[in-house]
């Protein structure tokens, strides 16, 4: 299965590849889409969703995953800037029709590191252990963006193994 999980924001987009296979988990691809804060904001969406386009289109995945979209009350701004881009996201996944899945942030560090507390750091590191990757991303976007895809790849595992013993 291939997995394409995303981390949207308006300036920096995060997005990592990877192929769950029965040998292991492999990177495919890694980036960022990144937009010009001087840009109109129509401007700025149109980038990400041609961005997206392309990236489903040459990747061909099988889902996209999101991180559930918290946002503290003292910070509302940041929830409407954070779902404008995720609303991209969504109309790229409804467009090629791939299935779209959600996990929330604690659920993602508990299925990586084993608990939903852990560090950014701690999970750069085990994204890149996990990956066998020689170092770690450049972006934070990317690492969590890598994350979500990996978290998903656990948690599909894991409800499949549930499943059989039920």
């Amino acid at each position: 299965m291939r997995i394409l999980g995303v981390d949207p924001a308006l300036s920096l987009t995060g997005f990592g590849i990877i192929d769950d296979t029965d040998k292991g988990l492999f990177l495919v691809d890694a980036g960022v889409v990144k937009t010009r804060s001087q840009s109109p904001l129509p401007e700025r969406l149109k980038t990400i969703y041609q961005s997206f386009l392309k990236i489903v289109k040459n990747s061909n995945p099988d889902c996209i995953i999101l991180e559930k979209l918290y946002v503290h009350y003292r910070h509302p701004t940041t929830a409407y800037i954070l779902g404008q881009a995720r609303g991209i996201i969504c109309l790229v996944s409804a467009k090629m029709s791939l299935p779209l899945f959600e996990y929330a942030a604690t659920r993602v560090k508990k299925s990586i590191v084993g608990g939903g507390l852990a560090s950014k750091a701690q999970i750069q590191r085990m994204v890149t252990n996990i990956l066998g990757m020689s170092s770690s991303p450049r972006y934070q976007d990317v690492t969590d963006a890598l994350a979500l895809a990996i978290a998903h790849s656990y948690i599909t595992k894991s409800r499949r193994h549930l499943s059989q013993i039920i």
